[in-house]
């Protein structure tokens, strides 16, 4: 069972899961979940009234199912798109967050009104996205995804969107969809070693 929570690339330094604020008996949803890792961890150690855990990746759901699916109820591992989960899920949670997940991997024209319409009023959405590619080169100065190469469960070559974008761009579209109260925070990896993350 992770005995941590990290926002960074390394998943070894920087805050934790303070970051969500309270979550004793709110409504969790973890956005583009992996194996649940993060989900888990507050399901056992932040005493949430239940935590949703989406991923659209079967394997990924299974793997988290193996190792996790012991802390049903309160841990609830949804396969799914986080699109349509959202929008079937109206003021819904009192706190969404994505390690990596969703938010940088779907469209956020589309995903943060989704995500604002499944938040009840005053909810919280935390999210860590990189902060600039991963090979270096500088984030988007406007909206638009970097092609990247994938692999399917079944080994064969696939492409995916990610959005890096850089700061001002995250801003203006998390205040265009009337999220208010708005701050990040850079959380620099090791030279050499990891990318920067930006934390919302």
């Amino acid at each position: 069972m992770p005995d941590r929570f990290f926002w960074n690339w390394g998943q070894d330094s920087g805050p934790g899961a303070e970051a969500l604020g309270d979550v004793t008996g709110r409504c969790v949803g973890d956005l583009g979940a992996g194996t649940a890792r993060h989900a888990a961890h507050l399901a056992v150690h932040h005493q949430p009234a239940h935590i949703t855990a989406v991923d659209a990746s079967p394997a990924q759901h299974a793997m988290a199912s193996d190792l996790y699916g012991h802390l049903a109820p309160r841990l609830c591992l949804t396969r799914c798109g986080v699109l349509p989960h959202l929008r079937t899920s109206a003021h819904t949670y009192d706190v969404l967050y994505s390690v990596f997940g969703a938010i940088g991997f779907t469209e956020p024209h589309e995903l943060l009104p989704a995500a604002a319409t499944a938040l009840r009023p005053g909810g919280r959405l935390t999210f860590s996205t990189l902060a600039h590619h991963l090979g270096g080169a500088p984030a988007h100065p406007d909206v638009q995804h970097t092609d990247m190469s994938a692999k399917t469960p079944d080994g064969e070559a696939a492409h995916m969107h990610r959005w890096v974008l850089q700061e001002q761009v995250w801003r203006q579209l998390l205040d265009e969809t009337g999220f208010t109260r708005i701050s990040t925070e850079v959380l620099h990896g090791q030279p050499g070693r990891a990318p920067s993350t930006r934390s919302w």
